[in-house]
């Protein structure tokens, strides 16, 4: 088995795609209207998915959590510590919650968290250098 992809089960499927698109910069294409957003970012499969609509599908009813939540964290990278900055400097600007101020972990990443709007939490970190080279061992 392979790890293909993850989801969010949301709300407010408009307000959800305006963040991730607009304040991400996730690329999706469908209406706001929609039940199902199913996109590729940077390889990996990303759904977003009504949660009355899954609840349907599903023929089960779920329980949600309000607000802020620890369930799980998207974890997204930039190549700088300053890019880590200004990432989250323009995710609040534009509507995320501030969760974490960015700095720097005793490990040596830079790093921060916002969520989005249903409560998600996501981390934007880095290691100084390019995403290609992040995993890479020091010589």
């Amino acid at each position: 088995m392979r790890l293909d992809g993850f989801g969010l089960l949301v709300e407010d499927m408009g307000t959800m795609i305006r963040f991730y698109r607009d304040v991400l910069g996730f690329e999706i294409k469908e209406a706001e209207d929609t039940s199902n957003v199913y996109l590729v970012k940077d390889g990996t499969l990303f759904l977003l998915y009504g949660r009355k609509d899954f609840e349907k599908m599903t023929s089960c009813r779920y329980e949600y959590i309000k607000g802020l939540n620890g369930h799980f964290e998207i974890a997204l990278y930039v190549d700088t510590f300053d890019d880590v900055d200004a990432a989250f400097k323009n995710a609040v600007e534009n509507g995320a919650t501030a969760v974490l101020e960015p700095e720097l972990e005793p490990w040596g990443q830079r790093t921060c968290y916002i969520a989005d709007p249903e409560g998600n939490l996501i981390e934007i970190g880095s290691w100084n250098k390019p995403y290609e080279e992040k995993d890479l061992k020091e010589a």
